[in-house]
């Protein structure tokens, strides 16, 4: 069969690969210049700035790319593990080390709450059975009614269904460490408030598999799977836009993809690893699509977006770790305050990475190279970005610098800000959203865009939009989902 790819982040990567070991003839078109879709890289005076996911908690799945294409994982990538996973630090001075190691974690659970190390043990125990149950499903198509009721039972137990931040704090006394056990759903454009408790998992996921980094930042993956993809006979497109997919309106089935310069790419079938509801909206005609309409799209909740500054200090702060978070007073959806219109935000809440701590390569000698997330409401708050980049840069800055980093302003050399208007008009993502549709109880598993069109029947998605979801493992599950569905056919 003849395949196209539309994008090339890690979803499109992991089913083309998986696609071409399947015998088939595989072309990932992709309309920037540098492959990796959200995971861009930037290069300024010798810093090196991963924008997109910065940690690996399920490794196998990228090792798992390498074996069906024959091959060994170690040949391409260098995965070494972190300890701590992160580093979590209040305003109040306390310091949270979240590791992966039994006794240093319940020490220190025990110097926040010795109480809570028993919440704790309740909390991990209910957290693995969902995991052992709903896991397994994050690699199957829930597209049918027979594939719902598969999940049903699990998103209905009362557990699972409450809110994570009420799962939670059921188990959980201690106020900080309840933010600590909540902040997961975050790296998946979450609410804690709003996300089903199913996807406290996560912190299994990471305690059974860790969290590592690939030596060369995340863009060395990216670099990896190219060049995986190029020794297997596979095509890939550069700087090339989808304008729209060919569909043939009698059979409704895809028949190509029509660039932007109006050449045609014939195929028997379509993977959109672009935004689902940019998918649709731009690139299928309303008329074709009876099930996944307008008014359907639009009425979905889409999640929060990102500022990013990436940013190069000439000097080291070894002092802070390679991941950090750092938590503001209040748990809030960081941003709110300048979505309304109101004064910036003084307790800010903020992922910090520092690659440099592991790999000193991605900074000139005696720098480190950095970057600090924000979570931020999507375009659909009506902020105006263009006059609120720079002040909510530099609020940011000045907090970290009296925070944190002291000196901070005097020692950025290189830098770049992202903001929602990136994840729109580079990326197009609706709304700005940085994690597509938002993981809500009735967004979740069959609730979410399904991996197979149900109006085109030859159109399959993967990515961050579709069943399982955002973030890394997600993304590449459902790049595996894809493949099964076409399969050898």
């Amino acid at each position: 069969m003849r395949i196209v790819v539309i994008g090339s982040g890690f979803g499109g990567l992991g089913a083309a690969i998986r696609l071409r070991a399947l015998g088939h003839d595989v072309t990932i078109v992709e309309q920037q210049e540098q492959p990796g879709g959200v995971a861009q890289v930037y290069h300024h005076d010798g810093f090196t700035f991963d924008a997109g996911p910065s940690f690996i908690t399920a490794p196998w799945l990228i090792q798992e790319l390498f074996d069906v294409a024959g091959q060994r994982t170690a040949d391409y990538i260098t995965l070494v593990p972190l300890e701590p996973f992160y580093t979590v630090r209040f305003e109040d001075g306390s310091i949270f080390r979240y590791s992966g190691l039994g006794e240093r974690f319940a020490r220190e659970i025990r110097r926040f709450e010795p109480s809570d190390i028993h919440g704790y043990i309740r909390l991990r125990t209910a957290t693995g059975k969902m995991f052992e149950s709903s896991f397994p499903l994050t690699e199957r198509a829930l597209t049918t009614v027979s594939d719902a009721a598969r999940i049903l039972p699990e998103l209905l137990r009362p557990r699972a269904y409450q809110s994570v931040a009420g799962f939670v704090n059921e188990c959980i006394r201690d106020e900080r460490l309840r933010r600590v056990f909540s902040a997961h759903t975050r790296f998946i454009g979450g609410d804690p408030l709003r996300t089903p408790a199913l996807y406290t998992m996560l912190q299994t996921l990471e305690q059974r598999w860790g969290v590592w980094f690939a030596m060369g930042g995340t863009g060395a993956i990216v670099r990896a799977l190219v060049r995986l993809f190029a020794e297997q006979g596979g095509t890939l497109r550069l700087g090339e836009e989808v304008a729209a997919i060919v569909i043939d309106e009698s059979s409704r089935r895809a028949t190509g993809v029509r660039l932007a310069s109006g050449e045609v790419l014939a195929a028997d079938a379509v993977v959109s690893n672009a935004d689902v509801a940019s998918t649709y909206l731009r690139m299928v005609p309303a008329a074709l699509r009876p099930v996944e309409t307008d008014r359907r799209i639009e009425s979905r909740t889409y999640s929060t977006s990102l500022f990013i500054l990436c940013f190069g200090t000439d000097r080291r702060y070894d002092e802070l770790a390679h991941h950090e978070i750092l938590m503001g007073r209040r748990d809030q959806l960081l941003g709110t305050d300048v979505a309304t219109g109101q004064r910036h935000p003084h307790d800010f809440s903020l992922y910090l990475h520092r690659p440099t701590a592991t790999d000193r390569s991605l900074a000139p000698d005696g720098c480190d190279s950095w970057y600090v997330m924000s979570t931020v409401p999507n375009l659909r708050a009506g902020t105006d970005w263009a006059a609120t980049a720079g002040p909510y840069r530099d609020a940011i800055v000045h907090y970290l610098e009296q925070r944190y980093l002291p000196g901070l302003s005097h020692h950025i050399v290189a830098e770049r800000c992202i903001d929602p208007r990136y994840f729109r008009d580079t990326l197009n993502c609706h709304l700005g959203s940085a994690f597509s549709v938002e993981p809500t109880r009735t967004q979740t598993g069959c609730f979410r865009p399904h991996n197979q069109s149900p109006d085109i029947r030859n159109l399959f998605f993967v990515g961050a939009g579709t069943h399982p979801g955002a973030g890394l493992p997600a993304v590449l599950s459902s790049s595996k989902i894809a493949a099964q569905l076409i399969g050898g056919a």
